[in-house]
């Protein structure tokens, strides 16, 4: 968003508010734009139409016959999670859709997800796992991406680093022939790596994850970090996940803090690089679990971009995601 843009809204919000305090302000019209209370997490459905689409979560059963890659046994998120478990999660506001990310390398795993989501209509879209630069790629990419669902693939920065020093684009080329996206994830030099890319390849949209997985602090955003975000934001073919912020912030087994002040000068960053239209919601939950509830990380972001007006907050929530990664609009979903 221009900063310009932003003085004016500021000036409106003022206006409108009067002597009522901005906090109340903001509580009032979002509450009244989904029907909901503030922080109560329960739902009118005769009037909620604010339409949420998680765009980062994984599912997975280890009682499948082989058993799961990842998580491995023993870690406290090893147990079956699936897309029920998520809607009976206690939320901020109600979860409306998801778009699935897979985290397993095994090729199977992206017909298990696509099978999983035929018959649940809460299932939009699934990003699948394959490797670009192998001789089976376009073979795998080919047979998935006939199924409307399948809309891209997730790797990682070190993959691309790697694409980009070999010049070897043809696997990304036909993603974007085929109209597929592509979730690029890696540590806080992620961004300026997609930067690289989306020169290489404008027609490719491309997807940053969990805004670089930079470590969100009580200092000042790293600049290297900024600089990465704001040269990925220069290519109008790149959208950022705002997502994995409670992991940012709970390193060493800590919780992640309660405040969205702690959280606001990264998401600053990211918002006023990326502009309303390019941001886009996203949990990682369940792997957020060990850092914080799924009400609480919804919570931090969502008390953001409400103050970003209802347009933004429709954008973020679902539009944005709809044009990054076109998924599927299904019948009853709602």
């Amino acid at each position: 968003m221009e900063i310009g843009s932003q003085k004016k809204q500021h000036e409106q919000s003022i206006t409108m508010t009067n002597t009522i305090s901005r906090r109340t302000w903001i509580a009032g019209s979002i509450s009244g734009m989904v029907g909901l209370s503030l922080g109560t997490g329960m739902a009118d459905d005769s009037k909620t139409d604010l339409d949420i689409i998680d765009c980062h979560t994984h599912f997975y059963d280890p009682t499948r016959p082989g058993g799961i890659p990842w998580p491995a046994k023993g870690s406290p998120l090893y147990r079956t999670v699936l897309p029920k478990h998520l809607r009976a999660l206690k939320q901020f506001r109600p979860v409306t859709g998801t778009v699935i990310v897979e985290a397993s390398p095994r090729v199977e795993d992206n017909a298990w997800l696509l099978d999983l989501a035929k018959d649940d209509q809460f299932v939009v879209g699934i990003i699948g796992h394959l490797t670009p630069g192998t001789a089976e790629f376009a073979g795998h990419l080919k047979r998935f991406a006939a199924n409307r669902l399948f809309r891209g693939i997730r790797v990682s920065s070190r993959l691309v680093d790697q694409l980009i020093a070999k010049e070897s684009f043809d696997d990304l080329k036909l993603m974007a022939e085929k109209d597929l996206a592509l979730d690029v994830n890696g540590g806080p030099e992620t961004p300026a790596i997609v930067a690289k890319l989306a020169t290489q390849l404008p027609d490719l949209r491309i997807v940053q994850n969990h805004i670089g997985n930079v470590h969100i602090t009580s200092d000042a955003p790293p600049r290297s970090w900024q600089q990465g975000i704001r040269a990925a934001a220069k290519h109008p073919n790149v959208f950022c996940k705002i997502s994995a912020l409670v992991e940012g912030a709970a390193r060493n087994g800590k919780k992640a803090p309660n405040d969205l002040a702690f959280y606001k000068p990264y998401i600053d960053v990211v918002w006023n690089a990326f502009g309303d239209d390019r941001v886009i919601y996203g949990s990682n939950w369940p792997a957020s679990d060990p850092a914080a509830s799924y009400f609480k990380l919804q919570r931090i972001v969502m008390e953001y971009v409400f103050q970003k007006g209802e347009m933004a907050t429709a954008k973020f929530c679902s539009l944005n995601a709809k044009r990054a990664y076109k998924w599927v609009e299904r019948s009853g979903r709602r």
